[in-house]
C-alpha cells in the first residue's frame, strides 16, 4: 500500500483530499502537514511514497517545497494542487518532476486519474532491471500510453489543458465553442467534443442561448 502525506492549508480540502486518497484501497493517508516547512521536517523522519502537495502556502510555498525535496533528493512523488492554472504554474510542476497538476475545484474522478498516473508510473519503473536506452525509452512510452488511456476516446492532455487555459483566462465571460475554436486555433469539431467532456466532468458550465434571433447556440464558462 503506498503512503500519502497531504499538504494543504485549508483544513477542509485537506479533508477532502483525504476522502479521495481513502476512497483508493491502494493508497492509504499517513499523515497532513498545513504548511510545507512542516512537510520537509516529516519527511526527513518518515518514509512516504507520495506527496499531495497545494500551490499557495503560508511560511513556505508548494513550488519551493518541492525545490527543496529535490535538493535534498528525498524519494518521493507529488501530485501538485492549486486554486489557479496559468501556464507558468504548470511549466514550474513540470519541470520539477510532478506527476500530475490539479486545478481546485477538482472531481474524485480527475484526483483519481492522477493516482493512477503514479502507478503507472511507479509500475513501468519497477518492471525494469537494468536501464539502457531501450528500456529507458520503454519507460517513458508506457508511462505516456497508461496516462492517455485515463481519459475517454479522442480527449487528450495537453490540448484538454490548453483549453481550460484559454477558458480560465476568459473566465469573466461565456464563449461560444466557435469562439473558442478561433481563438486557440483547433477546430469547431473538436473543441464540441472537449467541451462536452469539460461540461460532464464539471470543469465548465454549459448553457443553451436562445437570445441569438436564429438558430440556437451553446454557450460555455469556466467552472469557478
Amino acid at each position: 500500500m503506498y503512503k500519502v502525506l497531504i499538504v494543504e492549508d485549508d483544513p477542509m480540502v485537506a479533508m477532502i483530499n483525504e476522502q479521495y486518497v481513502g476512497r483508493d484501497k491502494r493508497f492509504t493517508v499517513v499523515g497532513k502537514c498545513r504548511d510545507g516547512a512542516a512537510a520537509l521536517e516529516y519527511l526527513n523522519v518518515h518514509e512516504v511514497d507520495l506527496l499531495v502537495l497545494d500551490v499557495y502556502m503560508p511560511h513556505m510555498d508548494g513550488f519551493e517545497t518541492l525545490r527543496q525535496i529535490r535538493k535534498k533528493q528525498i524519494p518521493v512523488d507529488v501530485i501538485m494542487v492549486t486554486a489557479a492554472n496559468g501556464c507558468e504554474s504548470l511549466e514550474e510542476a513540470l519541470h520539477l518532476g510532478a506527476v500530475d497538476y490539479l486545478v481546485k475545484p477538482f472531481t474524485f474522478d480527475r484526483f483519481r486519474m492522477a493516482l493512477d498516473k503514479f502507478i503507472a508510473q511507479t509500475d513501468a519503473l519497477k518492471e525494469i532491471g537494468t536501464l539502457n536506452q531501450k528500456s529507458i525509452d520503454f519507460i517513458i512510452e508506457s508511462s505516456r500510453k497508461r496516462s492517455e488511456e485515463l481519459y475517454p476516446k479522442g480527449i487528450q492532455e495537453k490540448t484538454l489543458r490548453l483549453i481550460l487555459a484559454h477558458l480560465k483566462d476568459h473566465s469573466d465571460k461565456w464563449l461560444t465553442g466557435d469562439a473558442i475554436a478561433e481563438q486557440i486555433g483547433l477546430t469547431g469539431v473538436t473543441v464540441r467534443r472537449y467541451m462536452n467532456y469539460l461540461a460532464e466532468s464539471g470543469k465548465v458550465i454549459a448553457e443553451m442561448n436562445y437570445s441569438t434571433g436564429g438558430r440556437p447556440c451553446m454557450l460555455y464558462k469556466y467552472a469557478m
